[in-house]
């Protein structure tokens, strides 16, 4: 059994009621989006962002129906943004199954998505705290702007790593920074505990990013989208990022082959090659490794308990996984 799986294992009972109270938010008067909600949550993934809305609010106090309702409003937000994805970058399998669009079409897609999203928005009125609200609006604002920075750095090809960062934060960090505000503002804390566990969750959230964006450049059907997807969209992650930084003879042809506008096959494979070859790989993989020490000594700022050990297993989980 697995860290993670322990997590979960232990979680158990707050993880029921979290999914029993998914599957009555998403109930609906329509035949056909209940069919589709219902194939959908079959296949739902790990849950992490619901996780860290339930463990960060036990590190701080106990589990009650405020934390579940903000945990399930994360996690329909966190949902919607990612069927809207698959309809934008027409992906029609997500971790090797078959996404709402690529079982329907685009237009019941969006439809779903908007109804996940205004569902969270519900969950989190259910809250009565306009700290959770906020903070679940502030998301969607960041996760939309952080997408558009993605599609705008792509097309006009602003290549650099502070840049890169800022992305990486508003498309995925900040949503477990929301996370961790959720679970805190469920046990009413609000204080410089929640600044901590804010700075915490924003190195995990860029963890989770880099390792997704080291994906890219291998081969696993496991993972549910092409080797080489994000390159043929024009978006330069972190390990190509440091190769062509990194002062090689081949840097300037490989940033020009970079910034083209269609990119073929082989030329996608040859900018892998190089980014494995002049160590980018092996720098993203330091990059998140200085990370998690940095959250770990924030953690250490808690008591020594099962849920901050849970945390800190989890960012070590997020960067050895394998999907």
């Amino acid at each position: 059994m697995t860290t993670f799986q322990n997590i979960q294992q232990t979680l158990a009972p707050e993880l029921t009621a979290l999914n029993d109270r998914i599957a009555s938010a998403l109930g609906s008067p329509n035949a056909l989006m209940n069919t589709v909600i219902n194939s959908y949550l079959e296949k739902k993934g790990k849950q992490i962002r619901p996780i860290i809305v339930l463990l960060s609010a036990k590190l701080l106090g106990q589990v009650n129906e405020k934390v579940i309702a903000g945990a399930v409003a994360v996690e329909l937000l966190h949902n919607a943004s990612l069927i809207h994805d698959d309809v934008v970058d027409d992906t029609v399998t997500r971790r090797g199954s078959s996404t709402i669009n690529g079982t329907w079409d685009n237009h019941l897609a969006v439809l779903v998505g908007d109804f996940f999203l205004s569902n969270a928005l519900l969950q989190s009125v259910a809250t009565n705290d306009i700290r959770v609200v906020k903070s679940i609006s502030d998301l969607g604002r960041l996760l939309s702007i952080g997408e558009l920075d993605e599609i705008y750095t792509a097309r006009y090809n602003n290549l650099d790593e502070e840049s890169y960062f800022q992305i990486i934060y508003r498309k995925t960090a900040s949503l477990f920074v929301s996370c961790v505000e959720v679970g805190a503002y469920g046990v009413e804390v609000d204080d410089d505990r929640l600044d901590t566990l804010r700075e915490f969750a924003r190195l995990l959230g860029l963890c989770f990013q880099i390792k997704d964006d080291i994906f890219d450049y291998f081969s696993d059907e496991k993972i549910g989208k092409p080797t080489g997807n994000d390159l043929r969209e024009g978006k330069i992650t972190l390990p190509l990022l440091h190769a062509l930084k990194n002062g090689s003879p081949r840097s300037q042809q490989m940033a020009e082959l970079a910034q083209a506008p269609h990119l073929d096959p082989a030329q996608v494979n040859e900018l892998i090659s190089f980014a494995i070859e002049e160590g980018g790989i092996d720098y993203a993989y330091a990059t998140m490794r200085r990370l998690r020490d940095q959250a770990a000594e924030l953690l250490k700022r808690f008591p020594d308990n099962e849920q901050r050990r849970a945390l800190l297993s989890l960012i070590d989980f997020i960067i050895t996984r394998e999907n």
